[in-house]
């Protein structure tokens, strides 16, 4: 956008034409809009990426707490039978199960709280700047 606000002569040396600056707007416009998608493309890739990774991190972290669960209840039946080695073994087991699970669920939710919200951020930054300077280059071009 620097070029419409900074081109103050035409080809042939006096002010540029009505039509030359509408020409010239229009296609710096249509870059922009193509940048500016592009740019939104890549930042919701990005989350969506994110996103995908801490879904797939607490459904691991679920899997890993229903095995806790199936030790826990392994640990029960085992503690009934007073076998006291395989009842502490299967504990333990559950224990490091649950806190395997523990950390990815915190993982994983870490990755969904970066993924959100899905807006473009720095995309709408880009825009906003994008009309101040247009604005900003329109407004001094109607004073000169």
């Amino acid at each position: 956008m620097a070029d419409v606000a900074n081109a103050r002569t035409s080809r042939n040396g006096s002010e540029p034409s009505t039509a030359e600056l509408v020409q010239r707007a229009a296609e710096q416009v249509s870059r922009l809009v193509r940048d500016e998608l592009a740019l939104a493309r890549a930042e919701l890739a990005q989350k969506g990426k994110h996103a995908g990774i801490g879904i797939g991190l607490f459904g691991g972290g679920g899997a890993l707490a229903l095995y806790g669960l199936g030790a826990l209840v392994a640990t029960a039946i085992l503690l009934l039978d007073l076998a006291m080695p395989a009842w502490l073994a299967a504990l333990i087991v559950a224990v490091a199960l649950f806190l395997v699970a523990g950390v990815l669920a915190l993982i994983g939710k870490k990755q969904v709280s970066r993924a959100v919200p899905p807006v473009p951020a720095a995309t709408v930054r880009s825009v906003r700047a994008d009309v101040d300077t247009v604005a900003a280059a329109v407004k001094d071009r109607g004073r000169g």
